[in-house]
């Protein structure tokens, strides 16, 4: 299904059940973060990525490399956006630079409306119960390789196909995300 069809149709329903916060999980390349831009081209929101809290080195404990999910700081998205989130105000927060290896200027997030969080691992179940609504976009794996690619170099594909999506699927399937996320389209 096309992006602004998605789009089209998740703003139908954040109308009709009257959401103001908006997680979009799923498979890498599925298009997370090009749906959040989307919305954000067609309702005045703010929207908040969960590449910013990833795991910084000294965090990157053998322990919790294991733990399904365990790749991002959870514990700081609850308590720097989250929380914030719940009592409606404005918030600000360091995201996490990987490239860089280091913490960003802050990112003041204004309250709007409507208040997204993309990324994988964002419906965490630690996180998942903030959420009006929940969204989980999937890609079929020839088209997820072939995004890649264009979007990260040909470099890069190794890594995702040993790193990155095994870590994700393994998090998709302890936790059962895509069964417990409130809407799931195929990208």
């Amino acid at each position: 299904m096309m992006l602004k069809d998605i789009a089209q149709l998740l703003l139908t329903e954040i109308e009709r059940q009257g959401a103001s916060l908006l997680a979009i999980d799923g498979r890498c390349a599925s298009g997370k973060t090009s749906l959040a831009a989307h919305l954000a081209g067609l309702r005045d929101c703010s929207v908040i990525h969960m590449d910013h809290f990833f795991l910084r080195p000294e965090q990157r404990t053998a322990e919790r490399m294991q733990q399904a999910g365990g790749n991002v700081d959870y514990e700081r998205f609850q308590a720097e956006v989250l929380l914030p989130l719940q009592k409606g105000q404005a918030f600000s927060y360091r995201p996490w630079d990987c490239h860089k290896q280091e913490m960003g200027v802050p990112v003041l997030i204004p309250p709007k409306a409507l208040m997204i969080v993309e990324g994988s691992y964002s419906c965490h179940p630690v996180l998942n119960g903030y959420y009006d609504l929940s969204v989980f976009l999937s890609v079929d794996a020839a088209e997820q390789i072939r995004r890649i690619r264009q979007r990260n170099g040909a470099d890069n594909v190794q890594m995702f196909q040993e790193r990155w999506i095994p870590m994700e699927e393994r998090y998709f399937q302890s936790f059962r995300i895509q069964e417990t996320c409130d809407l799931r389209f195929q990208t």
